[in-house]
C-alpha cells in the first residue's frame, strides 16, 4: 500500500476535505483520497533512517503502508518513511532499545570491517594504476584510487569492474582525474561551454598526459 506525500495543494474526492501541500493522499481508481476516508488516519508516521524499527515496526503492525515523495531533481518517486499501527511502533520502540547496545556493537565491527576492505582496495587500485601508468606520480596514483574507491560514491571504482581492477574501469578513472587536474575543463565548464565541446577542447592535453604516463621514457 503506497501513501504519497503531496507536493502541492489537493482535495479528497469523497469528503471535499483540503489537503494543504505536505499532506498524505492515498489514490483510489485514480481519485485522491485522505487517510480519513481511506481508513488510515489511525497509523501513526515513522520517518526513514533506523532500519531495525523500521522493520520492527512493520512486522508488529497488522496494516502498514509506505509513503514516497516525488523528487523533482531525480525525476521519481522516493521513499520517505512507513505509516504503522502506533502499538506497533510502541512494540519495536521497546525492543530497540532492549537490544540497543548488541546492535551499536554489531555496527562497529561492520563499519571497521567496512574500512579495512576499503583500504584494501584502495591499496590494490593503486598498485594497478601504477602498473598501467608508471609515470603516474605515486601520490596522484593514490588520490586516484581513493577518490575512485569511495564507497556510495557511485564512481567507476566501486563498480563491479572497478573492484575487480579491470584496466578499461581504471583507465577512465585516471582520464577523468587528469581532465580534473591536468585540463582547463573545469574552467571551460564555468566559462559556459557546454560539457561536449569543453571535453573536445582538452582531449589532446589528455592524451599526452595519459602518453607521458603510459611511456615515461619515451
Amino acid at each position: 500500500m503506497v501513501v504519497f506525500w503531496i507536493l502541492r495543494d489537493s482535495q479528497c474526492s469523497q469528503c471535499k476535505a483540503d489537503l494543504w501541500k505536505g499532506s498524505f493522499l492515498v489514490m483510489e481508481k485514480g481519485q485522491p483520497l485522505c487517510l480519513t476516508c481511506a481508513d488510515l488516519d489511525h497509523l501513526v508516521y515513522l520517518h526513514r533512517g533506523n532500519t531495525a524499527l523500521t522493520r520492527r515496526a512493520r512486522k508488529h503492525s497488522s496494516l502498514s503502508a509506505v509513503v514516497v515523495r516525488f523528487s523533482r531533481a531525480r525525476k521519481r518517486y522516493e521513499r520517505q518513511g512507513i505509516l504503522v499501527q502506533e502499538a506497533a511502533l510502541d512494540e519495536a520502540q521497546e525492543e530497540c532499545l532492549s537490544d540497543e547496545e548488541v546492535r551499536d556493537q554489531r555496527r562497529q565491527r561492520d563499519t571497521l570491517r567496512r574500512q579495512e576492505e576499503d583500504q584494501q582496495l584502495v591499496k590494490q587500485m593503486t598498485e594497478k594504476i601504477q602498473g598501467l601508468f608508471p609515470g603516474c606520480p605515486p601520490k596522484e596514483a593514490l588520490a586516484i584510487a581513493r577518490h575512485t574507491a569511495t564507497r556510495s560514491s557511485g564512481r567507476v571504482g566501486r563498480s563491479a569492474a572497478g573492484r575487480a581492477l579491470e584496466e578499461g574501469a581504471l583507465r577512465l578513472a585516471v582520464i577523468a582525474s587528469i581532465r580534473h587536474k591536468h585540463t582547463e575543463y573545469d574552467e571551460l565548464l564555468m566559462s559556459g561551454l557546454d560539457r561536449t565541446n569543453a571535453r573536445c577542447e582538452v582531449q589532446d592535453r589528455i592524451q599526452e598526459v595519459l602518453s607521458n604516463w603510459e611511456n615515461p621514457s619515451s
